[in-house]
């Protein structure tokens, strides 16, 4: 479609289409996904919870076979607590979401004027010229699904074609935190008899992932990599401590 600016140029508008000169000039990574931020979450917790239930049982000075029955009881426990409380946060915002857009699609079909009224308003608010955001306003609600979809961005901020999926969330927790988990454990499970073979497997995994984390974010590998091993090695010492504290008091 197309509307006249103030200085007589014509301008074409593609609703839902990005422009074409942004387009060729640069591209984004995807950040609305439901599966990147239960995943990296769901390893380093993982990693760090498992381990640091393992060195507090270790402190105790148990049999090695207790060990493994704790890493491997965490595991399974973390997993399914991560891929339920994922499930039922995603699946409530979701939910929000779309109690919010039947709200916003009745009041368009019961007031279409003041609703283009303050969408051409947005736009004004935005340093669009008057004549032109009612012109554009206008155009763009002539599609009542069209014109849900420019309220919901501009009034609640996300995209109703684009929600995250509770399912994908859940699933992306349990894996990633199953396998994170499993980190730690594996020395015991390939016959290790001591902790520090552990130990040693868990803080390098929660340095790697500090680096895979960091080619998401954009931030320096060393950076991201020594503050996932720093708080992972503190919490596991800390455990260790309360854990040899606890098996001195017992015993």
């Amino acid at each position: 479609m197309s509307s006249i600016a103030g200085d007589g140029t014509e301008i074409t508008l593609r609703p839902g289409a990005p422009n074409s000169a942004h387009r060729d000039n640069h591209t984004h990574r995807d950040v609305t996904g439901g599966w990147l931020r239960p995943a990296v979450f769901g390893a380093m917790d993982g990693l760090v919870s498992n381990l640091a239930l393992m060195t507090g049982v270790a402190g105790g000075d148990v049999d090695r076979t207790v060990i493994i029955i704790s890493g491997l009881a965490g595991l399974a426990a973390g997993a399914f607590s991560m891929a339920a409380g994922e499930y039922t946060s995603v699946a409530s915002q979701r939910e929000l979401v779309l109690a919010e857009l039947d709200v916003e699609r009745r009041e368009l079909r019961r007031n279409p004027e003041g609703e283009q009224q303050e969408l051409a308003e947005l736009y004004v608010g935005r340093g669009v010229e008057p004549g032109l955001a009612a012109k554009v306003a206008e155009q763009l609600s002539r599609d009542p699904e069209q014109a849900l979809e420019i309220h919901a961005r501009e009034e609640l901020g996300v995209d109703p074609g684009e929600l995250p999926s509770p399912a994908v969330a859940a699933v992306s927790s349990f894996g990633a935190f199953a396998v994170g988990a499993l980190i730690p454990v594996l020395p015991y499970l390939l016959g290790a008899a001591a902790l520090w073979p552990a130990v040693l497997v868990a803080l390098f995994g929660l340095f790697l992932c500090g680096v895979l984390v960091s080619k998401i974010t954009v931030r320096p590998w060393w950076y991201s990599g020594l503050r996932q091993l720093t708080l992972g090695g503190a919490a596991a010492a800390v455990t260790y401590g309360l854990g040899t504290l606890f098996g001195v008091a017992v015993g």
